[in-house]
């Protein structure tokens, strides 16, 4: 707060060799080049047009718990899809291996393909349900 749009990306770039990635969470005009700079820029909704533009993220609301709901949301995203690729992947892998020894039909390898790809996205939708 109350830094020149200068001194707040020098400062960003000392957190992010101390640290590692940043995340900036701005809404005015002066906010702009270090949400561009950063690893992840998030703007509030309610900030400049300038802020939003630049973002990588934009929260609808100006409340700041926006932030930790967010990744909360991003990390219940990620768990579910390393669960669809690792199911997908084990179903392709079952079936491949029941084709090499004959005992595998085509409608079992349409099921590997088209039936769990339909069975990733249900559930996936399981994300909508969350609290």
């Amino acid at each position: 707060a109350r830094l020149l749009p200068q001194d707040k990306l020098e400062l960003m770039q000392t957190l992010r060799q101390e640290t590692g990635a940043v995340m900036f969470v701005g809404d005015g005009i002066n906010d702009s080049p270090v949400l561009a700079g950063a690893d992840v820029g998030a703007a509030m909704g309610s900030g400049a047009d300038a802020a939003i533009e630049a973002a990588d993220v934009v929260f609808m609301t100006s409340d700041v718990e926006a932030v930790p709901q967010a990744l909360q949301i991003a990390g219940e995203t990620n768990k579910i899809a390393w669960q669809n690729v690792a199911f997908a992947l084990a179903v392709k892998l079952i079936v491949m291996i029941l084709g090499l020894f004959g005992h595998a039909s085509m409608w079992l390898a349409v099921f590997a393909d088209s039936g769990v790809a339909l069975l990733c996205v249900l559930n996936s939708i399981r994300l909508l349900y969350t609290k």
